[in-house]
């Protein structure tokens, strides 16, 4: 059941993460880059993980997910900030890349021994996944408040773009929900939202339609990841209540009506007030 569970959280991980790219390049960096970070690969990680290492492995393992959400919105945040500093630059998208994969790993072993600290006080895993929604909530609100330009992308991203998106994203979650079977139920959390899908949509986005289309969608990006962390809070208590399949559907509605779809509606309303008030 170990090994059947990871091809299987993988292969269909890789196969919901390509679509990504294309909703940003389809509809836009609002519309794509919101919805098209509404839970998916966390969904089969968290099957998976329940099925490697049962109910205490799947509550430790997601504890840490929205700490690991406000890691990758610091990620895309770089995506913002990295790439006025290297414009002048014809390996502007090595660095920007190099740099936001660098905050992305010095931060996430900060956080897992933070986590680790809090975890010895007898703070509860619940509570730390709270905490880290908390945290989450404040960063990515604060990146939206001043929306970027969010056009639709005007190229086609490559067969071999998509396909190697795709790979990244099953490689990240199979590699996770392994480490959960092997009793590091920490380390797969972290591992289980490793930024597979949004590097390989930035530098996807970058090289097909230049450094513009990626910035518009990180913002969003970084707002519909939230929903990941949602995600997390609920299934650490659906899945065992209600088993693999009731159990990840209540908490993928929960995450999708409770915050994807507000968090569109109102993302929208700012960039219509924002495009409004342009002269």
């Amino acid at each position: 059941m170990g090994l059947t569970s990871i091809l299987f959280s993988a292969l269909f991980a890789g196969i919901v993460a390509t679509a990504v790219t294309v909703a940003i390049e389809k509809w836009g960096g609002l519309v794509g880059g919101l919805l098209g970070t509404a839970p998916s690969t966390i969904v089969p990680a968290a099957i998976g993980m329940y099925l490697a290492g049962g109910e205490a492995a799947l509550i430790s393992s997601m504890s840490v997910v929205p700490f690991g959400m406000l890691l990758n919105a610091l990620f895309l945040g770089a995506w913002l900030v990295l790439p006025r500093w290297f414009e002048n630059s014809p390996r502007a998208l090595l660095w920007t890349a190099s740099g936001a994969l660098m905050l992305w790993t010095v931060l996430g072993l900060t956080m897992l021994w933070a986590v680790e600290q809090m975890l010895l006080p007898a703070m509860t895993e619940r509570a730390i996944a709270l905490l880290g929604f908390a945290a989450l909530f404040v960063v990515v609100v604060a990146f939206n408040t001043r929306p970027q330009p969010a056009p639709k992308g005007t190229k086609l991203v490559s067969k071999q773009v998509l396909v190697a998106r795709g790979s990244m994203a099953a490689l990240a979650i199979g590699v996770a929900v392994w480490l959960s079977g092997l009793g590091e139920p920490l380390l797969a959390g972290l591992a289980s939202v490793f930024p597979a899908i949004f590097l390989t949509s930035m530098v996807a986005l970058w090289l097909a339609q230049g450094p513009t289309v990626p910035r518009g969608a990180a913002g969003p990006m970084m707002l519909g990841g939230a929903s990941v962390a949602v995600f997390a809070n609920v299934v650490m208590w659906s899945l065992p209540a209600y088993g693999v399949l009731l159990g990840s559907l209540i908490a993928w509605l929960l995450s999708v009506l409770g915050w994807s779809l507000p968090a569109f509606l109102v993302l929208r309303k700012v960039h219509a007030k924002s495009t409004a008030a342009l002269p």
